[in-house]
Order: structure tokens, then sequence, then C-alpha cells
């Protein structure tokens, strides 16, 4: 989102706008409808619609971008009639059409927003590509209230320790390898446990039986975490674990989790001391996570603070989130012209100029 590219929104202000959010990143193909009534200060939003489908690979696989662009192709027209139909509008009611533009895997990024462009071209609305994490925190803020906290995006593809400052979220930290999920899906194909409903989803179940905990490696680096050693190390030696009859896969799952959690909660609350901030705000796939949730809740309230988190409908992702961030741009005037819509793999979070943040 460079400077060059605010212009004059179309819309009224003064009116009622809506916005129809494209997401695709990743395994998750959302399609959202949102409002916001703009005569009043701060605008009354209004969630129309939030429809979702998750392209699910075999037990033991992870989710391959051909496989995955695919998915969302065949799905992608009938989940926008699906969402409309919920939320009783026409195109005519659209103000703006936002898809996620990046970062996320190539194939299942580009799928979509063929579509996004196709449909604005037809319906003759303006597009606004939207920074997928951007999309997640600004959901998280309005789902949760909170003003100015300390953010936590986990997911499958990114692993950060946000917070706001001068127009950017900036990054304090993050993962120097792999991200939090995707050493978890990568151990729960170890396991060949189901990746339906998540593989995520399934490990944190099976670590709620799990009650003996495993040394594992642990790597902190200032701000920064490393997951790749403690999957490689549970990864090599869970075979032998297991075999000696002494460990169950329920202890390797709570091990697992303990570790993980325990070096972000770290690194959050160094986030916390440094910006003199109180909130944290769990956003991602990963922040559905209830032992996440219950850990970072015990450091915050240990400051005299406070967790703010959502459930599956806003963790995982989704279209209303991208329909979220992308119409707060749209109200300031941002809008992406069409030969500006490609999509990126590789798109930070501190990139995005937050002209509607003061």
């Amino acid at each position: 989102m460079s400077l060059d590219q605010y212009t004059i929104p179309t819309a009224d202000p003064q009116r009622i706008m809506i916005a129809l959010g494209l997401e695709g990143s990743a395994n998750k193909l959302g399609i959202g409808l949102i409002r916001h009534d703009m005569s009043t200060t701060p605008p009354t939003v209004t969630i129309l619609s939030n429809v979702r489908h998750t392209y699910h690979p075999p037990p033991g696989e992870g989710f391959l971008p051909k496989d995955t662009a695919q998915h969302h192709r065949s799905h992608i027209l009938e989940l926008i009639k699906d969402a409309m139909t919920e939320a009783k509008i026409t195109p005519k009611d659209i103000s703006v059409i936002c898809f996620t533009k990046g970062p996320g895997m190539g194939g299942p990024l580009t799928s979509v927003a063929t579509v996004a462009r196709t449909l604005a071209l037809m319906w003759k609305k303006e597009l606004v590509g939207v920074n997928h994490c951007v999309g997640h925190i600004e959901m998280g803020r309005q789902i949760t209230g909170a003003e100015n906290p300390v953010v936590l995006y986990v997911s499958g593809g990114n692993t950060q320790v946000i917070a706001y400052a001068e127009k950017r979220y900036r990054i304090f930290g993050e993962a120097l390898d792999i991200a939090v999920g995707n050493c978890i899906d990568r151990f729960a194909r170890v396991l060949n446990l189901p990746n339906d409903p998540a593989p995520g989803y399934n490990v944190e179940q099976l670590a709620k039986k799990g009650s003996k905990l495993i040394d594992l490696p642990y790597t902190v680096k200032g701000m920064d975490v490393s997951f790749s050693g403690v999957l490689t190390y549970i990864e090599t030696n869970a075979p032998a674990l297991l075999a000696s009859g002494e460990y169950t896969e329920a202890d390797l799952c709570f091990s697992l989790q303990e570790t993980l959690f325990a070096m972000l909660v770290e690194t959050t609350e160094r986030a916390m001391a440094h910006i003199g901030s109180r909130e944290v705000l769990i956003v991602g796939g990963v922040g559905c996570n209830m032992r996440l949730q219950g850990m970072m809740a015990q450091m915050a309230s240990q400051r005299g603070g406070k967790v703010f988190a959502t459930d599956e409908r806003f963790c995982i992702d989704n279209g209303i989130m991208i329909a979220q961030a992308g119409i707060l741009a749209y109200q300031t005037g941002y809008t992406t012209p069409l030969e500006k819509t490609w999509c990126t793999q590789r798109f930070r979070t501190d990139e995005v100029f937050v002209a509607w943040r003061d």
C-alpha cells in the first residue's frame, strides 16, 4: 500500500458502505460481507455474512499449492452466492471488493484475485488489495475492542509479535525459520493425525490428555524465536520415545505445545514491557488454541493486563477480516488499480501504511 495509490473514493462517505472480502491465501477459502454505517462516529459495523470452505488433504499429508488452488476455483463462485444470499444484498449494494494480496501461497492467492478482478470489472467496483496479517489484526480489534495491544500473530505461515506505532504495525519479533502453526501441523503428520477439522486442533485435543513433560529444545534469540530445531528433535526421537512405552502420543503433543507456547509468551511479555502496554491480542489460526490463550492470560494477569482473543469464526482465515481491513483503507481514499492487483507471497506486515489509525 504505497502512498501513490491513494485516490478519492467514489463512495459517498455519508452513506452505508458494504465491502465484499475474498480470502484464499492457504487452504481456507473465505467470503465475507461487512457493512459500515458512516452516519455514526465511529461507524456502526455489522457483519452481514462470513462463510468458509476448507481444503482437507488426506491424513499425514500437507496441502499443495496446485491442489489448494483447484479447490478454491471449484468452490469460490458458490461461496460468493451463499454469502450474498445470507447478507440479502445484490451487487449494486457493494461499495468495494477486497481481496488478499499476500502473503500466502501463490496458486491459491492468484486464483482468488482473478475472481476479485473479474467481479470488479463486471460490477464496476473498485478494488482494495489487503495484507493478510493486517486483516487479522483489524478484525481482532473490531471484535474484541482492544485499543492498543501488543499483537501476537500466530498461524501456519506466520509468527510475529507486533505493536502499532506511527502509521505502521511494527514487527518486534518473529520466527526465524518456520511458523509455529507449520511446526505443529508437521508434527501432526508424524502422528498421522487427521487434517479435519485441522491438524493443530487435533494436536491440541490430544495434548489435553498428556501429563509427562519431555525436555525439548527451547530457542529464543532476543525478540525472535526458532522452531525448526524443536521440530527436528521431536520428529527424530518420537518413534523411540513411543516405542519405549514411557511416553504416549498425548505426552508428545503436550510437551510440544508447552515448549512452543512458552517461547511465544516470553517474547510477547518482553514487547509489552518495551511499549508499556497491558493488552495482548492473539490473532491467527493458532490463536484458537485454548492452552496458548491460558498461558498468555496467566502472564498478562501477573502484569495487571488482559488478553483478547476471538473464536474460530475470526481466528481462522476468513473473508470478513479482509473486508474489514479493506473497507478501513477504502474509507481513507485507498484503492488498488487493476494493473497493481498482482499477488505476492512475501508481503510484510510493516510494509502497510495504516492511514486509518491515529
